[in-house]
């Protein structure tokens, strides 16, 4: 037996251990367990689905417990695997098990480090479904390829994590790719990770619409709300929105409709303007563009602090240099660089295709770190 490799993995397991204790003290365990009986013991009682859309939040809230704590008993029973294979690989003496060994604690320690990272996620919303907003900024019609990219991206890293998107609005570019596009991401804990998206990415790369091959640098904005459920207490005043509809049109007849169906919202006290028009009708569409104005001004209020809804002044930043939280850099050498937290991952062919795990991991242990300094 290789005995150097056998004490190396006897090390790493032994290490996973209290990781596994920590992350059972912070999930605190027992309580949950608590919580599921107590909601199973409701969801059995006689009258429980008189009133339906209480019956549906509870549900999926002892659902979402349980899930926790499978994952957890998950981690549980891999340690368990890793233990019983390396006492295996001493008292049969095969050296063969080994490769099995590494890919068995290669998963645990992934998934202590992912349930680790989820119990960061500690806002008030995010654990709801996410919407994404993303507007070309300086750049011409660069601009506008490079929210095509990024739409692209972000509808990878949701396929990744077999999460659903669903196209909210969308406004084709001129000439190429997007001016504008707002999706719903559905998932669990879908804002909570996305919300280290929001902010402007630059983008530096030789244009395919530039005959001379010249350097051209875009940039791009992205706004990123929690879904609001429609029952929240969110009061918008009738006088204060200032709707107008128009028929919904895009880039070789896409989205195109013979009826006026396409919806804009106005907040007319901050100038918050949300639209929709891939519904069917103008009442859906409406609909959609209302529960986005209440998300935006929901995430506005709970950014910046404030009591009511009416305290919100409209804040508009240019899409430009200076301004940007992440880099895109594709010559004269291949990088991703967070302006924030200062991760880096050179290759961005990955990123492009929805790898964006270590850009959200690093933002939400900074993000614990600097609350912990309060």
């Amino acid at each position: 037996m290789d005995i150097v490799k056998f004490m190396y993995f006897k090390e790493k397991i032994g290490e996973c251990a209290p990781k596994i204790e920590k992350l059972k003290a912070s999930l605190n365990l027992e309580f949950l367990e608590q919580q599921i009986k107590d909601f199973e013991k409701e969801i059995a009682s006689e009258n429980f689905w008189e009133d339906v859309e209480k019956a549906k939040k509870i549900t999926q809230k002892c659902s979402s417990l349980k899930n926790k704590v499978e994952k957890f008993q998950d981690v549980v029973e891999k340690k368990n695997d890793c233990d019983a294979l390396l006492e295996m690989i001493e008292e049969e003496d095969d050296d063969s098990l080994f490769s099995e060994l590494e890919s068995y604690l290669k998963e645990l320690e992934q998934d202590i480090e992912s349930q680790s990272l989820e119990i960061l996620l500690n806002g008030e919303y995010d654990f709801k479904n996410a919407i994404l907003t993303l507007h070309a900024g300086a750049g011409g019609t660069e601009a506008m390829d490079w929210v095509q990219m990024l739409y692209r991206m972000y509808d990878r890293w949701a396929e990744r994590r077999g999460f659903k998107v669903k196209v909210l609005n969308i406004v084709d570019g001129e000439e190429a790719g997007i001016k504008s596009i707002s999706i719903l991401i559905e998932g669990e804990n879908a804002y909570g990770f996305l919300k280290s998206e929001a902010g402007v990415h630059r983008l530096v790369r030789v244009s395919p619409f530039d005959a001379s091959g010249r350097r051209h640098t875009s940039f791009a904005s992205v706004e990123v709300l929690p879904e609001i459920d429609e029952d929240l207490n969110v009061e918008i005043s009738d006088d204060d929105i200032k709707m107008d509809v128009f028929r919904a049109s895009g880039a070789g007849g896409q989205h195109v409709n013979k009826t006026s169906s396409a919806v804009r919202l106005t907040h007319i006290p901050t100038g918050i303007v949300t639209s929709c028009q891939n519904e069917r009708s103008q009442i859906q569409n409406r609909n959609t563009a209302m529960k986005l104005l209440k998300s935006k001004l929901v995430e506005i209020k709970e950014r910046q602090h404030l009591e009511k809804i009416e305290d919100i002044k409209g804040v508009q930043k240019e899409i430009a240099w200076g301004s940007q939280v992440r880099s895109y850099v594709f010559m004269p050498y291949t990088m991703v660089k967070d302006h924030r937290t200062k991760f880096e991952n050179t290759n961005i062919n990955a990123v492009m295709d929805g790898d964006l795990d270590g850009f959200i991991n690093a933002f939400l242990i900074d993000k614990a770190k600097k609350e912990a300094e309060k």
